[in-house]
């Protein structure tokens, strides 16, 4: 599926629905440079979950949880993590085969630890257009149906 967002709030939007419509056990990859959204969109999906905490790039902390909603929200940034093998420190497993929802920034570091099934989520900026859109974004969702997000 490709969604494109022309604002912060289209993409924190497109969070919440997907944190509407997320399920137990759901992993969600999330791939993109600094500055593309990362952090707009785990806002909504936390939001969509029913989450009222702040929510907050883990990049020094690597994990945070958040709990209060239907269910908790297991926050991931790996992008300090030098080998996958680190995550066994954090006890990852416990966390990827919980009882919430885990969303994995630069997931793509860690790929060989993630289970099949698990839902890619890639925000990219076009710079043609960034140039004149300043928040317009490009998101590509592989992993869940289009009819699971939208409700049709």
């Amino acid at each position: 599926m490709r969604v494109e967002t022309n604002s912060q709030e289209e993409t924190f939007a497109l969070g919440r629905r997907l944190g509407e419509v997320a399920k137990q056990g759901q992993i969600y990859m999330l791939n993109g440079e600094s500055g593309s959204g990362k952090t707009i969109f785990t806002k909504g999906m936390a939001a969509g979950l029913g989450i009222a905490d702040p929510v907050n790039s883990p990049t020094f902390t690597i994990m945070q949880e958040y709990s209060g909603g239907r269910l908790p929200l297991y926050h991931f940034d790996v992008y300090r993590i030098g080998d996958p093998k680190d995550m066994e420190e954090i006890g990852y497993d416990d966390y990827f085969f919980g009882k919430g929802v885990c969303l994995i920034e630069w997931a793509a570091l860690i790929r060989e630890l993630l289970p099949e099934g698990s839902i890619s989520v890639s925000i990219d900026k076009d710079l043609e257009k960034d140039f004149d859109y300043f928040d317009y974004r490009l998101i590509h969702i592989e992993g869940i149906e289009e009819d699971e997000i939208t409700g049709n």
